[in-house]
């Protein structure tokens, strides 16, 4: 996880990397919130401030009584949050640093069909 950020914002973000994996399908039950605290060893309080944030977000809904749910839309809108991020704040960072090392928008490109497919 990434230490610079909250750790319910990194429990949030890993929740989206698993619905954008597909390891969590619209409609379809995610692990409690107790169970995930046990997982990443964080009290449940700070659990479910992740998840009423995926919820603000509608990235997730609750069952009462049953738990809660991968939302309808929710890769798309994971998708563009994160696309929106980029554009934002990498991309500059990475424009800078091409221009300092004098790299080529061509060395990007050759890097990028050489990036080993397992890590995509």
């Amino acid at each position: 996880m990434r230490d610079s950020q909250s750790i319910f914002i990194q429990i949030a973000e890993s929740l989206k990397d698993k619905i954008l994996s597909a390891e969590y399908n619209v409609d379809e039950r995610i692990p409690s919130v107790r169970d995930i605290a046990m997982d990443v060893e964080v009290n449940p309080n700070t659990v479910m401030r992740a998840f009423e944030q995926l919820q603000r977000d509608e990235l997730i809904y609750n069952k009462r009584g049953m738990g809660y749910f991968v939302a309808p839309g929710a890769p798309e809108k994971i998708i563009e949050e994160r696309k929106e991020r980029l554009k934002k704040s990498l991309l500059p960072a990475l424009f800078k640093e091409m221009a300092l090392l004098k790299i080529s928008i061509d060395e990007i490109v050759d890097a990028y069909k050489n990036y080993p497919k397992e890590a995509q």
